[in-house]
């Protein structure tokens, strides 16, 4: 008998696996936001491709359920800091990757200056030297909120916190 949950895909893959152009900029986002495999990008590629589906599907709705599911969203948006509190519901339609992966634990962190390199910055993550909120997370692709921005911070019991006080 198989696990009894359900299981999907979590990022599609591109429709033609060798672009010369795709794939130089598929690494060019694996350096500059230090992501372990292409698959990373993918996840965040897919995650903005959702956003805008509904966004796009929205425009078909009768007005006032559009109107509910525009605000919904960009409400969600806006909490996780994607786009900015007088963000339009057209600035969704025009969000990038980036704007996604700029959310992610592992920048803030290395933009913080809590780490000195990216990949450091997610080393320190995997490992358990990071909290935000008092609370300890492990993963480098979790998407920080705005109001957890501020409450990233060494975990009170990680060596990395003793010897950063000290200096």
């Amino acid at each position: 008998m198989g696990d009894p949950r359900r299981l999907k895909k979590k990022f599609k893959k591109p429709k033609h696996p060798f672009q010369k152009d795709r794939i130089k900029e598929e690494l060019e986002f694996l350096g500059k936001y230090g992501l372990r495999n292409k698959r990373e990008y993918w996840k965040m590629r897919t995650i903005l491709g959702n956003w805008r589906h509904i966004a796009r599907q929205s425009r078909t709705l009768s007005k006032e359920q559009a109107v509910e599911v525009q605000q919904t969203l960009i409400k969600k948006l806006n909490r996780l800091g994607i786009i900015g509190s007088e963000a339009e519901f057209e600035d969704v339609l025009l969000l990038s990757v980036e704007d996604v992966l700029k959310r992610r634990l592992q920048t803030l962190v290395y933009e913080k200056g809590l780490a000195s390199t990216i990949y450091q910055a997610r080393q320190y993550i995997t490992h358990g030297h990071i909290q935000v909120k008092g609370k300890k997370i492990n993963a480098p692709s979790y998407i920080v909120k705005k109001e957890e921005e501020k409450l990233i911070d060494f975990a009170p019991n990680s060596p990395i916190s003793a010897t950063k006080e000290k200096s």
